[in-house]
């Protein structure tokens, strides 16, 4: 049973936000990125209260991804990283990402704190940051 509703076509759009994010940091780390995207589909908290779709969520403007303003972001999905989606959309859930709401590549460390929020950990190059259970219920 999928954790947010979507269509074939949200699938694909986030497989492709999978690898275009994270293709780098391998399969583990494009999950990662699918928590992330997941959790803030069904957040309704902090700067995700009006997204409710998976397209909302890939196109989200501001605060957004970075990856759908590159050109290797629209081509088309592979079947690899489309089962890869499926995976998250199930609800398969991995940390560092958790409850994770966010994510950024460092150029050193990871902070102990991103916008308020405290560091869940780092997956190679990447820290991921979630809310707390009382900012964002939802997400845990």
């Amino acid at each position: 049973m999928a954790v947010v509703a979507h269509t074939e076509e949200d699938v694909k759009l986030l497989a492709r936000l999978l690898r275009a994010e994270a293709e780098g940091e391998g399969k583990q780390g494009m999950l990662l990125v699918g928590n992330v995207g997941v959790n803030r589909a069904r957040a309704s908290c902090l700067d995700f209260k009006n997204i409710r779709t998976i397209r909302q969520m890939v196109f989200q403007s501001p605060g957004g991804f970075e990856a759908t303003q590159k050109g290797y972001f629209y081509q088309r999905a592979r079947q690899a990283d489309v089962d890869l989606a499926r995976r998250v959309l199930r609800g398969e859930r991995f940390s560092p990402a958790t409850n994770s709401l966010w994510f950024f590549k460092p150029g050193g460390s990871c902070p102990a704190t991103w916008y308020n929020q405290p560091n869940t950990g780092r997956f190679k190059s990447h820290c991921f940051f979630a809310p707390t259970r009382a900012d964002c219920p939802s997400v845990y």
